[in-house]
């Protein structure tokens, strides 16, 4: 069994720090008392982030990384450690999306797609592992996406990345259980973040932008479903009758999702 969370004076390393769900759940987890190892390509944005959370009164250190490359995370795990100590919490928040048919995908894009939103997180996954289990405590948080529980017309390939990160987490949680580790995977809905260009927006079906939450939302509602226990989490938790109508008539909500979907790029 895992501690109850509290992240007071733990070590919390969250990916993509540099903007939306990832900067949110990072000023989220500093304001509760987390020492914070903020890791994304942008190091310009990540010094501001820093600087903005230590002027709050938390702790917070940048550290540049591309996830999707093996030795990058190798090495900025090793300097995290140095600088801030033993990573006890993690939050994979690292990744991206491409709206596009598949047809018109660029086959290079979808294996970019599955090392920064899969294997990133996979491999700081398993750079933390040893001290988690050493430790016999930690959490690791994976940020999925209710693509990976419903796939998605025009987003097929991120909805497989997303999927991927889905089942590993529900196989680590069990894995992992007895170490002492809690594993949870949250399923954001449709989050404002600088994602959803106008470009994008107009692939959206019509009245998506009404269904949007913050980012600081999304971070507090993810942080106390941790603090819940839980293993797997919708947000908003509204959505999660879907899920049950996807059970019970898998095909028919198929259909709907890509008619849907599908119309809305007609009429853009």
């Amino acid at each position: 069994m895992s501690e109850p969370f509290d992240p007071r004076g733990r070590v919390a390393l969250v990916t993509g720090a540099s903007s939306g769900i990832g900067e949110a759940l990072a000023i989220e987890l500093a304001a509760r008392g987390a020492r914070v190892a903020l890791v994304a390509r942008r190091g310009d944005r990540l010094a501001v982030l820093a600087r903005e959370i230590v002027a709050a009164g938390g702790q917070a250190e940048a550290f540049i990384c591309d996830v999707s490359e093996p030795e990058a995370v190798t090495a900025t795990h090793a300097a995290i450690a140095r600088v801030l100590g033993p990573v006890e919490i993690l939050v994979n928040a690292a990744g991206y999306v491409r709206h596009v048919l598949f047809a018109d995908h660029d086959p290079d894009d979808v294996e970019q797609m599955m090392r920064t939103n899969y294997l990133g997180s996979v491999r700081f996954i398993q750079a933390v592992l040893p001290g988690l289990r050493t430790a016999r405590r930690g959490w690791i948080v994976n940020v999925s996406s209710f693509a990976g529980l419903v796939p998605q017309p025009d987003e097929a390939a991120y909805s497989a990345t997303k999927a991927a990160l889905t089942s590993l987490s529900e196989a680590l949680s069990y894995e992992l259980e007895s170490d002492g580790i809690h594993v949870m995977v949250v399923h954001p809905i449709l989050v404002r973040t600088e994602m959803f260009t106008p470009e994008v927006m107009v692939r959206m079906p019509k009245g998506s932008e009404k269904r949007f939450i913050s980012p600081e939302r999304f971070a507090r509602a993810t942080l106390r479903a941790l603090e819940r226990g839980e293993r797997s989490v919708v947000i908003p938790r509204s959505y999660r009758g879907v899920l049950w109508l996807r059970a019970l008539s898998p095909r028919r909500m198929g259909r709907l999702m890509a008619r849907v979907k599908l119309r809305g790029l007609e009429d853009g």
